[in-house]
């Protein structure tokens, strides 16, 4: 069963995980907290985003979203999901068929959550707060 998150905020947080891996090498978020006036989500990171960093993340989220890429969804076996996604926060005992989320060709992810048909339809991605404690980068975003 889809998990009930904001669809536009939800579909920007795969694209907020994306620009981080591909920054930072980190992995997608370890903690996310996804509503429809703010969000948070947690990464690990040795070191503190710069500032020009934090701008670059914003810019370049902004960027996919002018795209208008489509969101889509595919089903497909655990094998071939690996094969485009990580997929080391799916529990050991979920089916063997997942549920992949695309966001174009930029982000790909075994999701349950809702998500908007078209990053058109999402606004403006804003960072609102951000702060960096033993090893956690927390970071508060909107869409406006």
């Amino acid at each position: 069963m889809a998990k009930l998150y904001n669809e536009p905020m939800h579909t920007c947080e795969h694209i907020l995980n994306q620009t981080m891996v591909r920054m930072f090498a980190c992995g997608r978020s370890v903690n996310a907290h996804i509503e429809r006036k703010k969000s948070k989500c947690d990464y690990l990171l040795p070191i503190a985003p710069t500032e020009d960093q934090i701008k670059l993340i914003t810019d370049t989220v902004n960027e996919v979203i002018a795209q208008n890429l489509p969101v889509t969804e595919e089903l497909m076996s655990r094998t071939d999901a690996a094969k485009i996604a990580d997929l080391s926060k799916i529990p050991i005992d979920a089916s063997d068929t997942l549920r992949v989320i695309r966001v174009g060709d930029y982000d790909a992810c075994a999701c349950i959550g809702q998500h908007v048909d078209n990053t058109s339809e999402l606004g403006q991605f804003e960072i609102i707060s951000h702060d960096y404690e033993n090893g956690r980068w927390r970071v508060r975003f909107k869409l406006v």
